[in-house]
């Protein structure tokens, strides 16, 4: 009995082996606008940062984020951390949290950032009892997310007021 061949969709034949897509890292210095050297930049620009509790992993993210990004997570940041002085923050998941120190020094959150494609997307955890609530839906009925594109205007008045009443509703262990 002859050995059976595994049958390749017609799709799959045509086109051949998918390539492997390449690292993308860049050195600061060199490509202005682009990550430090050596950071790993995933899926839409987000970048890759060793999950760490602190500030420095968070400064690490911001400064790994690419181009018009990063001015927006370092006012991100600098907002959260005047509105909520004793804010707690992390990175998990390539993403940075803010919130409360919680037992065992790690913690509850009340607010995520992550690097798309095109804009960058600010995860409020119970946002959807912020008032006015974010624009943006989320499939968990208690998540509103606020996207800021490259040209959008920065309400920052009422990113403040988002984040001093987020940071007063219950948090989300994670």
């Amino acid at each position: 009995m002859a050995a059976k061949t595994p049958k390749r969709s017609t799709r799959v034949a045509k086109k051949g082996t998918p390539k492997p897509r390449p690292t993308v890292t860049a050195s600061a210095k060199s490509r202005p606008g682009k990550p430090a050297k050596g950071v790993k930049l995933l899926s839409g620009g987000n970048p890759q940062i060793a999950k760490g509790y602190g500030d420095a992993p968070v400064q690490a993210y911001i400064a790994a984020m690419p181009g018009w990004k990063r001015d927006i997570g370092r006012r991100i940041d600098e907002i959260v951390s005047r509105t909520v002085p004793d804010v707690y923050k992390a990175v998990k998941w390539n993403s940075p949290f803010y919130g409360f120190e919680a037992e065992g020094g790690k913690g509850d959150w009340f607010l995520g950032v992550h690097c798309m494609t095109k804009y960058v997307k600010v995860a409020f955890f119970h946002g959807a009892a912020l008032k006015p609530a974010p624009p943006g839906e989320s499939k968990q009925k208690n998540v509103r997310y606020l996207d800021i594109h490259e040209n959008d205007p920065f309400d920052e008045a009422q990113f403040t007021d988002w984040v001093k009443q987020a940071s007063k509703l219950p948090l989300q262990r994670m």
